[in-house]
């Protein structure tokens, strides 16, 4: 072949590889940008869920009781008595009633339909139950998570009194060796709800119990020996036959009793009545999405 066959040959040769290192160059760019784009949409969902979780236990929400009406906002956290926000806590009401609109509330106004997303609250007290809400979508793909640590205060809103506070007392018992408290009763409450004294578990035999108001106060003690004792009956005894309204005083004879006071609705889930259902607890608030 002469020198032209030959500079024709390594024209096609070269053109070849030139051919050949663009398609790898090409195949290498649609690759990374593939995982660059891929990286973006994860990053995206991480920031976003992270910016949600954030939220949800900084904002009560609008209005801060939205939950017994309709929301403008959404929020988790908790409003204490003096009207002031609890940072990074969760009100358990709050977090049933999100669970009972999630899609509407969350899936289409927080996520935009982007994602698939649950939200669950583990408590750091074992004998309270975890609760999970949102998605009922199989987890798919990559599956994304945070968590944050809140305080939660459960059932709290029913408590009365609680007994690790000091309170009046119409014996005068000094405070150092007693846990005394007081209510005001109507006798009409009696018929829709239902009084409990809640005790941790490690307070039964520990402590003695008694219940009087300002007209009688000759109710002898009786030995904590259940965790939970319901009142009404010894409640509607303290009514004379014309009264409306009673103020009820409690005494526990030992000093900074885990005891609360609670009164609940009649249809009120029993197996629940629990000390630490009635206080504030540490959970873990996790967020889970998914697209």
């Amino acid at each position: 072949m002469d020198n032209n066959g030959n500079f024709t040959l390594e024209i096609v040769v070269v053109g070849i590889m030139i051919l050949l290192i663009l398609g790898i160059t090409s195949f290498v760019s649609e690759v990374s940008q593939e995982k660059i784009s891929k990286s973006v949409e994860n990053n995206n969902i991480e920031k976003t869920i992270n910016e949600v979780a954030d939220s949800l236990i900084n904002d009560p929400g609008m209005p801060i009781n939205w939950e017994d009406f309709k929301s403008k906002r959404v929020g988790l956290a908790i409003i204490n008595s003096e009207g002031n926000t609890i940072e990074n806590s969760v009100s358990y009401f709050k977090f049933l009633e999100l669970g009972r609109d999630y899609n509407n509330l969350v899936t289409k106004r927080i996520f935009n339909n982007k994602f698939s997303s649950s939200m669950e609250l583990i408590p750091c007290e074992t004998s309270i139950s975890s609760v999970k809400i949102g998605s009922s979508d199989i987890e798919r793909g990559n599956v994304y998570s945070v968590s944050r640590l809140v305080k939660c205060d459960f059932f709290k809103k029913y408590a009365i009194c609680d007994f690790k506070i000091d309170g009046k007392c119409n014996h005068n018992h000094n405070q150092k060796d007693y846990s005394c408290n007081y209510f005001k009763l109507f006798k009409g409450n009696l018929k829709k709800t239902d009084y409990y004294l809640l005790f941790d578990d490690s307070e039964r035999l520990e402590c003695e119990y008694s219940i009087d108001n300002t007209h009688s106060k000759s109710y002898k003690g009786q030995r904590v020996t259940n965790s939970k004792i319901y009142l009404n009956n010894r409640l509607n005894e303290l009514f004379d036959l014309n009264d409306s309204s009673s103020i009820v005083f409690i005494h526990l004879n030992k000093n900074d009793v885990k005891a609360v006071l609670v009164g609940v609705p009649k249809d009120f889930d029993k197996d629940k009545l629990n000390y630490n259902y009635f206080t504030t607890q540490p959970c873990e608030f996790k967020i889970k999405a998914w697209s």
